[in-house]
């Protein structure tokens, strides 16, 4: 098969895309980049590998279900977005493959085999893949979030792209919700942005020597305006795992949304 890229999605906040806004076209830029993803691949993917800000454990763990329920993990959203569906099968052969892959390369690895799937991986591919007809399972991010981890089990997982995987992380490049919160609200004060660190993170990730982008990726706490783009790191280390395992593949910037006040970017590395 052709070579898989590996993807970094903004995945909005909550069921975002599936319920009323105001304006109305809030997250239509959003929307619609997930829902051309599939257009921009090489050809249509065996499976997708989704690694999502939403999942952590100690230890990395990896879903093994045929068939994934939906968790509805979020709060306060009008009733019919807790009847949402999506019905894609899961595929244990590759959850075995995954935790083959991820043990060779020496990191301990649990099974899950009863999980569902996350709104951070159910609410984006059911805009890019709305028929769920492709088999979808889910790694958890470790709960130290070490961005050094996150890029070597990357690098572990590279092989997959080759198997026809499409490895996807799932999260957002800012997530101060205390700040987005207030700006949806009206609140002027301490108002998001983010441009600063996006303007740093877009650099980083489109550097055209891999090394280069990952070790600044690793130190990516330094950054100017990190902690205020993201108080806690979870929806971005999903970026560093689909880094590592984009090798030698340069990153490119596909998205950059203003939403809410604040930035939010999508990268592909090819």
């Amino acid at each position: 098969m052709t070579r898989m890229p590996t993807v970094f999605i903004p995945h909005g906040g909550g069921p975002c895309f599936f319920m009323d806004w105001d304006p109305p076209e809030t997250w239509d830029k959003q929307r619609k980049f997930l829902a051309d993803l599939p257009a921009s691949l090489p050809e249509k993917p065996k499976a997708l590998l989704v690694i999502s800000g939403h999942w952590e454990e100690r230890q990395f763990t990896v879903q093994k279900n045929a068939a994934p329920p939906l968790l509805f993990d979020y709060g306060g959203f009008p009733p019919h977005t807790y009847e949402l569906s999506w019905p894609a099968p899961g595929d244990p052969a590759l959850s075995d493959r995954v935790q083959s892959l991820l043990e060779t390369a020496g990191f301990p690895v649990n099974i899950d085999t009863a999980r569902g799937y996350d709104h951070g991986v159910f609410i984006p591919l059911k805009v890019a893949y709305p028929k769920a007809e492709i088999p979808c399972v889910q790694l958890s991010l470790r709960s130290d979030l070490d961005p050094f981890a996150h890029l070597a089990v990357g690098r572990a997982l590279a092989p997959l792209r080759d198997e026809g995987v499409l490895i996807i992380g799932s999260g957002n490049t800012y997530h101060n919700m205390q700040k987005m919160m207030r700006a949806m609200q009206g609140g002027a004060t301490g108002a998001p942005n983010g441009v600063e660190f996006d303007r740093w993170l877009t650099d980083a990730t489109t550097r055209d020597d891999p090394e280069v982008r990952n070790q600044m990726l690793a130190q990516w706490e330094s950054a100017p305006g990190a902690r205020d783009a993201n108080p806690r790191e979870e929806h971005l280390i999903p970026l560093h795992v689909v880094a590592g395992a984009a090798g030698a593949g340069i990153g490119v910037k596909t998205l950059e949304d203003h939403v809410l006040g604040a930035v939010e970017s999508a990268f592909a590395f090819g």
